[in-house]
């Protein structure tokens, strides 16, 4: 049975109970739970609540039902500089800005956590890693300005933004089954002030393939925001994956990948067999 809890260390606290479960229909745009959480730490006490140990509970994504996961595709120089001199990324295409190429969305049905193996989608082609700190949107947010976007934001993440290589349009290419992975756990705003200053890493079997900081960001996660509520509105829930360094690179059933970004946390993944 599916619960909810609350990390604190090595311990999961459940605060199921302290949550509103049952959404009446028609269902609200976004996540039912998210905007619940904002108010979660005035409504529980840990007293007589159970308690796990981490190892022993199974972790799903922080966000069940995201109306909304959006990328962006190209926000780091080196991984554009990258992408152009890779035709396997490229396609025949060049890349030059953010603004110019814009966003894309991702299926929610793309959408496992940490307990879940990520699927290649075909054999006979090329399926690369991508780590990114993924926003997780808590209150409806329409047209934001810069210097309010972060009032909105609930928590952050660590993402991966699997993608398998081919001319198709990234919203195709990157919605697969499996295709987009968050976890290990949401951090909250408050406990995480600045996120332009954030080391991210991934490693593949122990070899570390990608690594950077945030701050390498061309849009940081304030203009995100501004410039993807200046298109459509955001809802609670909505995720907002801020885009992947240089090195991305294949992967393979069997492989292991551990994506770390400073101060949320260590998200492990295997890759399995590709699902015929």
């Amino acid at each position: 049975m599916d619960r909810l809890g609350v990390v604190d260390g090595e311990t999961v606290t459940d605060v199921t109970d302290a949550l509103n479960t049952s959404p009446k229909w028609p269902l609200p745009q976004g996540d039912w739970i998210v905007p619940q959480l904002a108010s979660l730490a005035e409504r529980r006490s840990d007293a007589g609540r159970p308690k796990h140990s981490i190892a022993d509970v199974r972790l799903e994504s922080p966000v069940a039902n995201p109306g909304k996961i959006i990328g962006a595709p190209i926000n780091y120089k080196a991984h554009i500089e990258e992408a152009n001199a890779d035709r396997e990324i490229n396609q025949g295409k060049t890349y030059t800005s953010l603004e110019e190429f814009g966003l894309f969305l991702k299926a929610g049905s793309s959408l496992i956590g940490p307990s879940d193996k990520i699927h290649p989608r075909f054999r006979d082609r090329r399926t690369d890693h991508e780590v990114e700190l993924a926003v997780i949107i808590g209150k409806t947010a329409n047209r934001v300005s810069r210097d309010k976007a972060l009032e909105y934001v609930l928590g952050y993440t660590v993402a991966l933004d699997v993608t398998v290589r081919g001319k198709e349009f990234p919203s195709f290419r990157k919605s697969a089954d499996t295709y987009s992975v968050l976890g290990p756990w949401m951090v909250t705003a408050d406990e995480l002030l600045n996120p332009g200053v954030l080391d991210l890493s991934l490693s593949v079997n122990g070899e570390t393939r990608q690594k950077s900081n945030t701050r390498m960001m061309i849009f940081d996660v304030a203009r995100l925001i501004e410039y993807a509520s200046s298109f459509y509105t955001l809802y609670p829930g909505d995720v907002i994956m801020t885009g992947t360094p240089e090195g991305v690179s294949p992967v393979s059933p069997g492989d292991t990948l551990v994506a770390e970004i400073e101060r949320i946390g260590r998200l492990e993944m295997r890759v399995g067999e590709v699902l015929d």
